[in-house]
């Protein structure tokens, strides 16, 4: 005995998951668009190559993270997630003091699925996402 979807639902149900579809982009976004974002909204404090040298470091206490490390400090393993939180200021939201700023037009836009190392894809802001790409491009 096979049941019948009423037309009335099937159609919402296909338009929502055409809107939700809409949202997230199949796939990763480049290193160079990764790139990009980073020498706009890290490399003055970062470095144009991430090694913790940008020309506000010397101001900075304390001094920007070199960024080329980040696997050979966890490992040799890169925590797409914890990186990812970092970015977006979850894990900085208790911290008192001079923190790296938090870049809430990072947050906007369409979405990518990522995979942050549990195996499940999450949709990511397509920004977010492009810098962990060159990020993790970058590790020595």
């Amino acid at each position: 005995m096979s049941r019948r979807v009423p037309a009335k639902g099937l159609f919402w149900s296909v338009l929502l998951a055409g809107a939700l579809l809409g949202c997230v982009q199949a796939e990763m976004p480049e290193i160079a668009e990764g790139r990009t974002l980073f020498l706009d909204n890290c490399a003055v404090c970062h470095g144009s190559f991430g090694a913790g040298d940008g020309a506000m470091a010397p101001a900075l206490d304390p001094a920007p993270a070199n960024l080329t490390t980040i696997s050979a400090r966890n490992g040799g393993a890169f925590p797409k997630a914890r990186v990812l939180s970092v970015i977006d200021g979850y894990t900085r939201m208790q911290r008192a003091g001079p923190d790296m700023p938090e870049f809430g037009l990072l947050l906007l836009g369409d979405t990518v699925p990522v995979d942050t190392g549990d195996g499940i894809m999450t949709p990511t802001p397509r920004p977010l996402a492009a810098l962990l790409t060159y990020l993790e491009s970058i590790q020595q």
